[in-house]
């Protein structure tokens, strides 16, 4: 009886399998599982989620970055990785950000005052000392006014102190799909990956939202093409050293036109009398067209001279070129600019940047 009742049992089960197993022509759909039959463990269908509109744009930058020139490694271990970063966005696109060429500009002497104080200076002249042997061989190979950049080196990272926390690679592809100057910030996403093939751990990729790195706040591309060595030690690390980062800085200067031996600009004092439509600059700049259209046409100094047009300090050449600018107005401080002036709007195009890097420099060296 038992031996019985154990074949029926036995037979029962091999029913049931027979129940939930597929059908074995293609053609056929499979029986679907008895009510009867318990269907734990049975998984179930899963929606299938879509990538993200940011997932797919980053598809399209491994191919871009293959094809010109990062290791496709590199460019398929770090790009799918790369997180979108809304903040950076959200500064990117901040009025303060946004020029409105209908807006005046304000004083420049409030700018000075926040930019030029006794801390910067004094902490300058710190820097400027203790790093002097290094400067003065910097000076020496690249011709530029080692003052100058210790005041730029204050004015992008207050002395290193603040280089930014912004993962570099993951602000640079928010920014590009962001799309508002998405040729730029791709580019620098390349230029950044191309660090790493160079040996850059990807941990010191850090900086502003606006992907600047290092010492001397550099784009990626052109951490690339204008690093520099400043103590000798063939290695041009703009991260962590010092001196290199104050190397590349005048490297960059030099690039952008830098004269030797010739000061930034100095203060003038301006007759009453000055016609100023008369020496009204006609020049069309290609870039930042709104900070040239505040100094005047390019005169020499024995031009400026004859016009009653005086320096306070130091002087020039007679044979300088130099144009004036009043930032503040006839009757406020003025100055005569020199093409290195030019040189410093090229690292940023603002003549409050400007200006204010030129006089902390003069103060750093006690002119």
């Amino acid at each position: 009886m038992m031996s019985w009742v154990v074949s029926l049992l036995a037979a029962s089960i091999a029913g049931s399998a027979q129940i939930i197993r597929p059908a074995t022509n293609p053609a056929q759909p499979a029986v679907r599982p008895s009510t009867t039959v318990p269907t734990v463990g049975i998984p179930s269908s899963q929606p299938v989620v879509a990538p993200s509109p940011f997932e797919l744009y980053k598809q399209s930058l491994i191919a871009r970055a293959i094809r010109e020139g990062v290791r496709p490694a590199t460019a398929q271990a770090y790009i799918p990785t790369l997180r979108f970063n809304r903040r950076a966005v959200e500064l990117d696109r901040s009025p303060a950000n946004i020029s409105d060429p209908n807006r005046p500009p304000p004083p420049i002497s409030p700018y000075l005052r926040e930019h030029v104080t006794p801390s910067m200076i004094d902490r300058g002249r710190d820097h400027f000392y203790r790093h002097y042997a290094n400067l003065q061989r910097v000076e020496s190979r690249f011709g530029v006014d080692t003052a100058v950049l210790m005041a730029i080196y204050g004015h992008e990272t207050s002395y290193g102190t603040v280089t930014g926390s912004f993962d570099l690679l993951d602000v640079l592809a928010s920014l590009a799909y962001d799309g508002r100057r998405r040729e730029l910030f791709e580019s620098e996403l390349i230029g950044a990956l191309k660090l790493i093939d160079l040996g850059v751990p990807r941990w010191r990729l850090t900086g502003s939202y606006a992907g600047a790195t290092g010492y001397p706040q550099f784009m990626p591309t052109v951490v690339l093409r204008l690093r520099s060595d400043g103590d000798g030690d063939g290695i041009a690390d703009v991260w962590s050293n010092e001196v290199d980062g104050l190397a590349s800085i005048a490297n960059y200067l030099r690039e952008a036109g830098w004269k030797p031996n010739v000061p930034w600009g100095v203060e003038v004092r301006v007759p009453s009398t000055l016609n100023r439509y008369a020496i009204r600059s006609t020049l069309q700049a290609p870039r930042c067209p709104r900070v040239y259209q505040r100094v005047s046409r390019w005169l020499s100094m024995r031009e400026w001279s004859a016009m009653g047009v005086q320096p306070v300090g130091r002087v020039l050449p007679e044979t300088e070129l130099a144009t004036l600018i009043e930032p503040d107005g006839p009757g406020q401080p003025a100055y005569l600019l020199t093409n290195n002036y030019r040189a410093i709007l090229d690292y940023n195009c603002s003549n409050y940047y400007a200006l204010s890097v030129g006089l902390l420099a003069d103060a750093i060296a006690r002119r």
